[in-house]
């Protein structure tokens, strides 16, 4: 995959977000999604901080903040996590008793490029937060 010419690399490192509820985030993002806090994790309650590894050098970052209060979709409409077993993670998400918004499905996604469509496997679910996650499994991108 080529390097972004200006950033030097680039791609996706972290998303930022903040929770009300630090037990409900870390059992889903840990336990449900298995990501790791093997690196960087940093200040006490009530105002912890961790950065969580979701694998191959992508981030989610926490901020513990009891005023936090969720509005509809957030500053950020959604992210994505790239996934090579989308299917069983979607199970693993509703098994775990969180909302999905879009069941798996294969999807087109047009281009104007020249490179033609490029065809993924996608779904959405609600995070403990309220933010929208779309998983991504394709092998064009």
């Amino acid at each position: 995959m080529p390097t972004n010419p200006i950033l030097g690399g680039g791609g996706f490192h972290h998303v930022c977000m903040k929770t009300r509820d630090w037990d409900a985030t870390m059992r889903f993002y840990k336990d449900t999604l298995g990501c790791t806090t093997e690196k960087i994790a940093w200040r006490e309650a009530p105002q912890r901080a961790v950065m969580l590894d979701a694998g191959d050098g992508n981030y989610i970052e926490v901020f513990e903040d009891l005023a936090y209060a969720s509005t509809a979709n957030g500053a950020i409409l959604h992210y994505a996590l790239r996934t090579t077993r989308l299917d069983a993670v979607a199970e693993r998400v509703r098994t775990a008793g969180f909302k999905i918004t879009m069941e798996p499905r294969d999807v087109s996604i047009p281009t104007t490029n020249g490179a033609g469509p490029v065809p993924v496997r996608i779904f959405f679910c609600e995070g403990p937060n309220g933010e929208v996650i779309e998983f991504f499994q394709n092998t064009l991108t």
